[in-house]
């Protein structure tokens, strides 16, 4: 368990109950990580949102790499040469892996520390237990989710129309 407090301090938590800020923090631990650490792969099952308290966050997507020239066999194997893309940053305030509140709880990309990072870690299974229980906790916490989800469609979205026309 984590200090209400710390969570308190930071928008994203805004308009959320005395109780539910207590719930939060009751599933929720800090974690202190070095630059380079996964947090998890695109495809992992998620059962953990996070927080950033310190530091950044890449989000990151795996791409054919184009500077490779890619053998007949290993496309028709689906063993191709990747590279890795960062597609957002995420940094202090702004919560991550918001597919470990949705169904069917698989991360749409990875995510890996872009250096050395303070985070809140929220158990998803224990918090999506507590939206059962308060239905208007629930709806709340996902309503922010996908105003994430929301903005970070509409970032990438410009970014590849930046990178057609640039």
């Amino acid at each position: 368990m984590i200090s209400p407090e710390l969570i308190r301090r930071y928008p994203f938590f805004a308009g959320l109950e005395e109780s539910q800020i207590v719930a939060l923090a009751q599933v929720a631990v800090e974690a202190k990580v070095d630059e380079g650490h996964v947090f998890f792969k695109e495809g992992d099952k998620l059962d953990t949102f996070y927080l950033v308290v310190e530091g950044e966050v890449a989000v990151i997507i795996e791409v054919p790499d184009q500077a490779v020239e890619q053998k007949v066999s290993g496309q028709l194997m689906g063993e191709l040469e990747t590279k890795d893309i960062v597609i957002s940053t995420v940094g202090p305030g702004e919560v991550f892996a918001w597919s470990g509140l949705v169904p069917p709880h698989q991360a749409t990309a990875s995510a890996k520390a872009a250096n050395p990072c303070w985070v809140v870690a929220f158990d998803g299974v224990q918090l999506r237990e507590k939206f059962e229980e308060d239905c208007r906790f629930g709806y709340v916490m996902m309503q922010k989710a996908a105003q994430v989800s929301r903005g970070r469609l509409r970032d990438l979205r410009i970014e590849s129309l930046a990178s057609l026309i640039g």
